[in-house]
């Protein structure tokens, strides 16, 4: 099968499109002929060894796929702890959803993944109320698309995106982004993009943050944050850590800092299907658009990478396996 496989760590020069043996499904797997794969900025991380799990050479990357088992049947999208940059792909059936007949491959893999967890950023992490601000960092990717519009829907008074162009702020705003911001404003001091939010949020502190950048990005949110405030962390594309929060910064105005891996729902599945059988109805029925990023032939999955970290796109970006 023709796959994506990485044998030394570093960017996107280090992803090779090679020939390599069929996987073979182990105990409780299944094989599955994949018709697309999803693209995340986790994975310009695993490249580089720099990502929350420590990576072992050789490896295909990718975590999430669109396919039918070999052999045929229903088509499904599934997650895998790696290996989803390929033709073929073994996982477990018991994290994968059926795709209804209305959701197309894209969509589906818009949500798997980084849908679950804007699902989980809002619900399971930052426990939103109805009424409550939410600073989405990143309004115009693919987990800030659909947590925007995820905090319209389940009540938040007033969202805020920010996005790194006019172009993207626009799209924010359009899923339903009540203000934008740029994160530009952050790179001097954290001071200007926390007087940014307030501004966006009418002159007052905001409730929940959900942040992917660290750096004056997370300094500037949590500076940000109301009294009984949450700022959930689920990245860190900057590659630059924030500053220490310290306990009496905590306890001296009543905020939380939070972290989400969604990797920690694969050992609980019933976290995934929560998220999976709410997320898919939503797309199906139109009430819910995932925002697609661009579909790249396999053999442009170096372009891909080049793309997600130079901030060019939006959305959700999809691997063809058979270009």
């Amino acid at each position: 099968m023709r796959a994506v496989q990485i044998t030394e760590f570093g960017g996107p020069e280090v992803l090779d499109v090679v020939d390599l043996p069929d996987p073979v499904p182990g105990d409780g797997q299944q094989l599955y002929e994949v018709s697309a794969a999803g693209v995340n900025y986790a994975d310009t991380h695993q490249t580089e060894d720099s990502y929350l799990a420590p990576q072992t050479l050789p490896l295909v990357p990718g975590a999430e796929f669109v396919g039918r088992p070999a052999g045929g049947g229903e088509r499904v999208v599934g997650l895998v702890e790696g290996g989803g940059y390929a033709e073929k792909v073994v996982g477990s059936p018991r994290l994968t959803w059926p795709v209804p007949d209305a959701v197309t491959d894209e969509q589906a893999l818009a949500l798997v993944l980084q849908g679950t967890t804007a699902w989980h950023l809002l619900r399971t992490s930052a426990h939103l109320a109805a009424g409550e601000s939410v600073v989405v960092i990143a309004g115009a990717g693919g987990v800030g698309s659909l947590a925007v519009q995820l905090a319209k829907r389940w009540g938040a008074g007033r969202v805020i995106a920010t996005a790194s162009s006019p172009e993207k702020r626009a799209l924010a705003e359009e899923l339903g982004a009540d203000a934008t911001v740029d994160p530009a404003l952050a790179d001097d001091d954290p001071k200007t993009f926390t007087a940014a939010l307030r501004e966006a949020n009418g002159g007052r502190r905001v409730d929940v943050v959900l942040e992917m950048t660290g750096g004056n990005v997370f300094d500037g949110s949590f500076s940000a944050l109301a009294p009984f405030g949450r700022l959930v962390a689920y990245g860190m594309a900057g590659r630059r850590p924030p500053k220490a929060v310290q306990p009496p910064s905590l306890m001296g105005t009543s905020r939380g800092v939070i972290g989400f891996w969604l990797a920690h729902c694969f050992s609980r599945p019933a976290m995934l299907d929560d998220a999976m059988s709410d997320l898919l109805q939503l797309t199906a029925d139109g009430e819910l658009r995932p925002v697609g990023g661009g579909r790249y032939p396999l053999s442009a999955v170096r372009e891909a990478h080049q793309d997600i970290l130079s901030r060019r796109t939006t959305g959700k970006l999809v691997l063809d396996p058979t270009r």
